[in-house]
């Protein structure tokens, strides 16, 4: 066993190391399938440069993780002993950031970016005030989750695992570093962290942070809206709602995040419930062939809470647009989160022309041209025949289309 897993039961950051550091497990290259091929040649080039410096040069977090998992890293961090001002010399286009704890954007061509963060003392050491830097060690477990905590060491091509990431890995689990109960009551939002990295790969919630997110789920709103904002549109517009919502709803969660939506679907029939799983996966399906807008994406997740309990009907009796009853329903569903204008108003005319073009699918043999040279009608009519299909499969809808007329063929 090693050290750290010793320690971890009655584990307080800043005692952790009195005994000395925890000696890492090394994983040599032969052993895991990281190639520099994997490895964007600017990030290989940041890498290589603070190693030709005589600093220590890894990559960190989620990127080890996805190419562990052979899946593509959206972006890639470096981790450093080098200081800002070090990083800032060595690189002409760079620019240091932040004020709490200080980083460093390496720029390249087209507008990218590398960021590259010195590792980080003991957590609640910046409660000083002061920019407290570490060692790896101390980095590794400041951060959220085991499998988050792998560095990949461009010296030796090896991977470092100080909290037994790789073996969670490799048995599919999520599991919070240290004491649940601890790190959870410190930052909330990583509750919802480890809820969305089980919903996005499909592992399985260790029993403990399992049970610990059950038990502090509640001060999930002590975080700032912002945050928590960040947080779920990640999950409803990443690919993965549908098992994110599922977590959210069994460990309570979605009901201290949402409490208006959450009320609804506490009180809602079984098969209500189903349906709103139902159209999430359908989302992240389109989502994930790149076929689905983010307004469309937001409106689906929000169309169960809009016709439950017959705040709207689910089948219009006429062609107008409830414009100012959804956007009172949505402002009560996303208060008290901000959210970027164009964003919310996209979805709310998305919504808003949901119900003219459910009528005229219904009841008409044509589309008006009215309606359907509206901006809004191709997003809107792609939603409403996802909905309609499954009013149909799920909630057993008796739904109709009326057929069109044959055209006769003029005789000749």
């Amino acid at each position: 066993m090693l050290l750290q897993e010793k320690k971890l039961e009655n584990w307080k950051q800043g005692e952790l190391f009195q005994e000395g550091e925890p000696k890492p497990v090394i994983i040599p290259r032969s052993e895991h399938p990281i190639s520099r091929k994997n490895i964007p040649p600017e990030v290989l080039k940041v890498l290589y440069r603070l190693k030709k410096a005589g600093h220590l040069a890894y990559l960190v977090g989620g990127s080890v993780r996805d190419m562990l998992l052979g899946l593509t890293p959206k972006d890639f961090d470096v981790g450093t002993d080098a200081r800002p001002e070090e990083i800032r010399k060595l690189f002409r286009w760079s620019r240091i950031i932040g004020k709490r704890f200080r980083l460093v954007h390496v720029y390249f061509p087209g507008g990218k970016f590398i960021e590259v963060v010195t590792f980080r003392g003991p957590e609640g050491a910046e409660e000083s005030g002061l920019e407290v830097f570490g060692t790896p060690a101390q980095d590794a477990f400041r951060r959220d989750l085991t499998i988050n905590a792998l560095f990949y060491n461009i010296a030796d091509f090896s991977i470092i695992d100080y909290v037994g990431g790789m073996r969670d890995l490799k048995e599919g689990i999520i599991r919070v570093i240290g004491p649940p109960d601890l790190r959870f009551t410190r930052d909330p939002v990583r509750m919802m962290r480890a809820i969305r990295h089980a919903a996005r790969i499909g592992f399985e919630i260790e029993k403990n942070t399992w049970e610990a997110i059950c038990r502090h789920k509640e001060k999930i709103v002590l975080c700032a809206p912002m945050r928590i904002r960040d947080e779920w549109l990640k999950d409803v517009l990443g690919g993965w709602s549908s098992p994110w919502a599922d977590l959210m709803l069994k460990s309570g969660l979605f009901y201290e995040v949402f409490p208006a939506y959450g009320r609804y679907l506490k009180e809602a029939p079984v098969e209500e419930r189903r349906f709103f799983l139902k159209l999430l996966a359908a989302s992240d399906k389109k989502l994930r062939k790149g076929r689905l807008s983010e307004a469309q994406a937001l409106a689906l997740f929000l169309y169960p809470f809009l016709v439950g309990k017959g705040k709207l009907p689910r089948l219009p009796e006429g062609a107008g647009r409830p414009y100012q009853e959804i956007r009172k329903e949505m402002e009560k569903v996303f208060f008290p989160y901000d959210f970027k204008k164009e964003l919310f108003e996209n979805t709310l005319q998305l919504l808003a022309g949901l119900w003219p073009v459910k009528y005229h699918l219904l009841h008409s043999k044509r589309m008006p041209r009215r309606l359907s040279s509206k901006s809004y009608f191709e997003e809107a009519l792609a939603i409403c025949k996802i909905i309609l299909r499954l009013e149909r499969e799920v909630l057993g809808m008796e739904i109709s289309f009326p057929r069109k007329k044959r055209r006769r063929r003029r005789r000749a």
